[in-house]
């Protein structure tokens, strides 16, 4: 894992709007949707300099050295799920803080 930025950093947290239903309507094909948002998610966030701490089913927690970055990751994301190839038109809901972060501080 890259190492978290320090000073003040914004925290993206994602998840996907109706995954519950979503879960019941695709059956065994969620694990494969599952894999896609992941892969998605990450490419986004990584094209932005986001650093992944913690991610739980299709939830995560992403850490940004600066806010913009992670507006524009969220919205990568967005656009990413929304226009997949499964066509599944997913909806990520998504929410940002931002805190300061001692850069000597450890662990995430």
């Amino acid at each position: 894992m890259r190492e978290l930025p320090g000073g003040t950093v914004t925290f993206l947290f994602t998840d996907v709007e109706g995954s519950t239903k979503l879960l019941h309507e695709l059956g065994d094909g969620y694990a494969d949707a599952l894999g896609e948002h992941r892969r998605s998610l990450r490419a986004a966030f990584a094209a932005n300099d986001g650093v992944e701490v913690d991610t739980q089913g299709d939830a995560f927690f992403v850490a940004f050295s600066r806010a913009r970055d992670a507006l524009a990751a969220a919205k990568a994301g967005q656009e990413a799920l929304a226009s997949g190839p499964r066509g599944r038109g997913l909806s990520l809901q998504a929410a940002m803080e931002e805190a300061l972060r001692p850069a000597d501080a450890g662990g995430p």
